[in-house]
């Protein structure tokens, strides 16, 4: 049986195969998501201190986009490297990959509790918290931070499962704590009334959750690569090779960490707490509209590792073509709906006027060039799947730090605080631009068969 999902990946009709391990994932994603999305709508909610603590919330997200983003180390960097050793039907390769893996993510676990319990006073008030809404940003993050092992696991090991297109399996885990996350938030937020420290437990007994299946299953029958403790000794060429494709798609989350903290301090200088809660609120639905694509890409990926690793370059380039035509498309349908319906998307998040108001005017302006995001999702997925560190990192770094960082820091000079809101488009139709092009050249210079 395990073999025969293996064939598939190199024999069965792209378009197929795509939508059979895209959608559990996709799902996975969108429910992952819920995590962060569920705490806001409930948080913002909150009867009279709902737009302030929603505030809060919103700074406390660098820091556990950090968190996140550690878990990209391990699991973005090494589970396509598996699939590529499973690919060539090199199975004890692949495990030793896994178990490598699994002792980094163990590691960074312990050091970044340590550190973030240490500093995250600092932290906060660097991210741009005031007097007024610091207090429910360290409220959150107290708490968050003791569950760093089990977001590193349920993250970072996941992806393995993914790897070996077992997607509804993947997708399976982060539905258990999503659910409970879902059920235990209105309970601790309202019925306990614990307000922001209620939606951080939630979310790290939810975590909780999902680790011990994720584990449970990669040290199982059911999985063709298992966790095993004589391959959790630490090799120094793996760590090479998993942290030089890792450091892509951690960056790309570290990065938005940065953005965030760069956003946040812009926005309390030009504009104050109003516009950063504005903020939470856009990059929210962001996350809602885009990580569908990102699943559907995750999905992906695995067709384009395992066909890269089998020399089958004719299924690599209809992968990507068929790829591109879907996230595109789905970014350019986002598009349309944002710039006709945004006051839709903003009261899912606030019934304050005020906040309201804002988020309606300028979320058109801030998703400007969605419409085009699609291209590098797509060529992001591609250069991760096929092992490409450098090329994937500059894509990585285009965007974010070449582009965004710098017009959010300049722009405000010429059109005060409307300046922010205007480099998010600018860097997004540029971005994709020039990742499109890469991504053309890149596939011409494959074998042709």
């Amino acid at each position: 049986m395990q073999e025969l999902k293996g064939s598939r990946m190199g024999t069965e009709k792209i378009p197929k195969l795509m939508m059979e391990l895209a959608i559990p994932s996709i799902i996975a994603q969108v429910i992952n998501i819920l995590y962060n999305i569920v705490d806001r709508m409930y948080i913002g909610h909150i009867p009279d201190v709902g737009a302030v603590a929603l505030t809060g919330l919103g700074i406390s997200a660098p820091l556990v986009l950090i968190i996140s983003a550690f878990s990209s180390f391990a699991g973005g960097g090494g589970a396509p490297l598996a699939a590529i050793a499973l690919g060539k039907n090199d199975k004890n390769e692949a495990e030793k990959i896994l178990g490598n893996a699994f002792s980094m993510l163990t590691l960074m676990a312990v050091v970044l509790t340590i550190v973030f319990t240490l500093i995250k006073e600092p932290l906060l008030y660097l991210f741009g918290a005031s007097d007024v809404t610091f207090n429910y940003a360290n409220d959150y993050t107290s708490i968050y931070i003791m569950g760093t092992i089990f977001v590193q696991y349920a993250l970072g090991l996941n992806l393995f499962i993914t790897s070996q297109g077992k997607t509804k399996n993947a997708m399976f885990s982060v539905l258990i704590g999503a659910i409970a996350n879902i059920i235990l938030d209105p309970i601790f937020i309202f019925g306990f009334d614990m307000g922001v420290q209620g939606a951080a437990i939630a979310t790290v007994i939810s975590q909780t959750l999902s680790a011990i299946y994720v584990l449970r299953f990669l040290t199982s029958e059911h999985s063709i690569i298992r966790i095993r403790k004589k391959n959790m000794g630490l090799e120094i060429g793996l760590i090479k090779r998993i942290v030089s494709l890792g450091i892509s798609p951690f960056i790309m989350q570290a990065t938005e960490s940065a953005i965030v903290i760069v956003f946040n301090t812009g926005l309390l200088k030009y504009g104050g707490d109003l516009y950063v809660g504005s903020m939470t609120i856009m990059q929210s639905i962001m996350q809602l509209l885009t990580v569908p694509v990102q699943g559907f890409t995750q999905g992906v990926q695995p067709i384009i590792s395992y066909n890269y690793g089998a020399g089958n370059y004719k299924r690599v380039r209809e992968t990507v073509r068929h790829s591109m035509k879907v996230t595109v498309g789905l970014t350019v349908s986002y598009f349309l709906l944002v710039m006709f319906v945004p006051g839709l998307f903003a009261r899912i998040f606030t019934t304050n006027s005020d906040l309201l108001a804002l988020v309606t005017r300028v979320l058109p302006i801030y998703m400007g060039g969605m419409w085009l995001f699609g291209v590098q999702m797509s060529t992001q997925m591609f250069f991760v799947g096929v092992g490409e560190a450098k090329k994937s990192l500059f894509i990585a770094l285009l965007r974010k730090v070449i582009i965004l960082i710098p017009l959010a820091l300049i722009l405000p000079n010429y059109f005060d605080v409307m300046g922010i809101y205007y480099s998010e488009p600018i860097a997004d139709i540029l971005s994709a631009t020039t990742s499109g092009i890469l991504l053309y050249m890149t596939l011409r210079k494959l074998p042709r068969q």
